[in-house]
């Protein structure tokens, strides 16, 4: 079950593909919906001989579906390419980044490519989004669905990323409790993904949307939402004071090495003082933060940067602290970022032509691109741990403009089948990231050996320990 799959509507969606533009351009539902109202016609009219008029529900079910899933649109194939790129993406990240610094995560400020992998996940679930709660039917039961898959994707986050799985250099599995990762990128994505569903859901308005304008007046309500989250999100990063701090390393003679970091600072966005890693540190605990933060690549933390190397003789006392880069602070802009997607999603709800849906897209997207250089250049620049405005704004821009591009290529030229194997991967986003970038497969493959543990096959290729 892909991701598209964990939060889209359960119904009777067009499953014939060969359709898609059709009903994209032309209205294919609304022509379900006019056989619907032939065959109630006909039933009216035998009913006025001798029998009483069944209800709308009765005959929509003799389609199969139910009122509300009645005259649903298929899905995008271009939301299933663009997922399937991410995720060929994020296994190139994984498997080349330790070798090639530009497609690997920045170390601290700045952007790679790696760095839009999370981002575009976000983009896409919001998108995806507004298209599976464009009709809603019953609110309070819609929130319910939206609880129990975030729950869901949340524990699976928790059981692949918490630390129970050692990984390919360990054949054994287990967590202390006391040092168990809470958060996660299937966890922030379970978080992004509640809160966005459940703005969708309860924060819309009756207005007739025919322009930009009116599609902004009438999701006005999540427009603030995101507003008030990221103001939120900037009074803490930069009124918060942060103090110093301490923490320790284990060594393997069962003895500690404690360090002591000296902040006591406000508003600072350096690996050490940020009040990102401050919250975290207090609410979840420096014990169940990630162990391997991004940082420790700077040319402060490592002799080989930006690669991970040994530490320099002079390095600062922070460079082997904790810092979990799926944060609460920063999360708080990765819901915005979906609730940005959630936006790009509306407008293929209400907009019907190729042109006014591309049209849509680039404005927004263009604007973001603007605002995000704007800010870096004043200061607030683009950081992924953090997950700062500058980088939400550049990020989301990008994938607005890449979904526009993907959507001209794939379903209005139909360029569909040179990307059949990124659209698969796009239907198996969650198969694969789990089995690959979890190391699940790798995993698997190792706990098959001859003789002893060393002798599998990971090891004779070179993966394994």
């Amino acid at each position: 079950m892909g991701i598209y799959e964990l939060i889209k509507d359960d119904g009777c969606a067009i499953a014939d593909p060969s359709k898609n533009l059709l009903a994209l351009e032309e209205g294919f539902a609304s022509k379900q919906v006019e056989e619907s109202g032939e065959l109630l016609a006909g039933k009216a009219l035998k009913s006025s001989i001798g029998g009483a008029v069944p209800p709308v529900e009765t005959i929509v079910s003799d389609f199969g579906c139910s009122p509300s899933s009645a005259a649903r649109s298929p899905r995008l194939v271009s939301l299933d390419v663009f997922r399937g790129i991410t995720v060929a993406l994020m296994i190139l990240v994984d498997d080349a980044g330790g070798f090639c610094s530009a497609i690997n995560h920045s170390p601290w400020n700045g952007v790679t490519i790696a760095d839009f992998v999370m981002p575009f996940f976000l983009f896409i679930v919001g998108v995806s989004l507004g298209l599976t709660y464009k009709r809603v039917s019953n609110r309070k039961a819609a929130t319910r669905k939206a609880i129990f898959r975030a729950l869901k994707l949340f524990a699976v986050g928790l059981l692949l990323q918490g630390g129970y799985f050692h990984g390919i250099h360990s054949l054994t599995f287990g967590v202390d409790l006391l040092h168990i990762r809470f958060m996660g990128v299937l966890q922030r994505i379970a978080i992004a993904y509640l809160l966005a569903a459940v703005s969708e859901v309860w924060h819309r308005s009756d207005v007739l949307v025919d322009s930009g304008y009116s599609l902004m007046k009438k999701y006005r309500i999540q427009l603030f939402v995101g507003g008030l989250l990221t103001s939120t999100y900037l009074f803490l990063l930069y009124g918060l004071f942060v103090p110093d701090w301490d923490y320790q390393i284990p060594l393997q003679d069962g003895m500690s090495k404690f360090y002591s970091v000296k902040c006591g600072v406000r508003g600072d966005t350096s690996p050490a003082c940020n009040a990102v890693g401050m919250i975290d540190r207090k609410i979840l605990g420096i014990d169940h933060l990630y162990k391997r933060p991004v940082y420790g690549r700077t040319k402060q933390c490592s002799i080989d940067s930006p690669f991970s190397g040994p530490l320099p003789a002079d390095a600062p006392s922070w460079c082997e602290a904790p810092f979990d880069p799926e944060g609460l602070l920063s999360t708080i802009m990765a819901v915005v970022t979906c609730l940005i997607g959630l936006q790009f999603g509306h407008v293929i709800v209400h907009f019907k032509h190729h042109k006014d849906r591309i049209f849509q897209w680039m404005i927004p997207s263009s604007c973001l691109l603007a605002c995000a250089f704007c800010l870096d250049f004043v200061g607030m620049h683009m950081n992924k741990a953090l997950y700062t405005v500058s980088y939400t704004c550049v990020t989301a821009g990008v994938s607005g403009l890449l979904l526009a591009g993907i959507y001209l290529l794939v379903d209005v030229y139909g360029f569909r089948r040179s990307m059949q194997a990124m659209e698969w991967m796009g239907k198996h986003a969650l198969e694969i990231y789990v089995l690959l970038a979890c190391n699940i497969l790798p995993i698997f493959v190792q706990g098959f050996y001859w003789k002893e543990p060393r002798n599998n096959l990971l090891n004779l290729i070179g993966i394994g320990s």
